[in-house]
């Protein structure tokens, strides 16, 4: 039984399939940051331990208000981790080592890469007129844009004036 919604039913299939494909992407890209976060190692071990944990919680954030903001407008949402892994777009990433500077700029292309998911996720609710959920997603652009953001400039090698 699906929750009443004034979407019409096409924007619910639309949406819902659309928010779930997210909710995957969102889950794999937390997991990837705390992979990430649980085996980086160098000599700056805390700054980049610190700042992947941070993003993770930033990350772990969006899932439950997707999967209910889906609930909400009458669809379901994702059951099991293989649901997730038919859904997701963010490779894995398993290596046994990979070194910080590499993990920054994974996750940094991952992030752009949830930002232009999220676009096209945007541009839908637009097309159903579903304002509530285009909000959502506006804020949490704006916080993966941030997160780019601070992986670029963790991950520069600056010359002598700092740039």
């Amino acid at each position: 039984m699906a929750t009443p919604s004034d979407l019409s039913k096409n924007a619910t299939r639309d949406l819902s399939a659309a928010l779930n494909r997210l909710l995957a992407d969102v889950f794999a890209l937390y997991l990837k940051t705390k992979n990430f976060h649980w085996h980086v190692s160098g000599p700056h071990f805390r700054d980049y331990h610190l700042l992947l944990d941070d993003h993770a919680t930033e990350i772990f954030a969006m899932t439950d208000a997707i999967a209910e903001r889906n609930r909400k407008i009458g669809g379901n949402t994702i059951r099991s981790i293989g649901h997730i892994s038919r859904l997701k777009r963010i490779l894995d990433n398993d290596a046994e080592f990979v070194q910080p500077l590499d993990m920054l700029a994974e996750l940094q292309e991952d992030n752009k890469s949830l930002t232009s998911y999220m676009r096209e996720v945007h541009d839908l609710c637009d097309e159903h007129h579903d304002i509530a959920t285009a909000s959502l997603i506006e804020n949490w652009i704006d916080e993966t844009e941030q997160r780019t953001w601070f992986l670029f400039e963790t991950s520069r090698r600056g010359d002598n004036t700092g740039h």
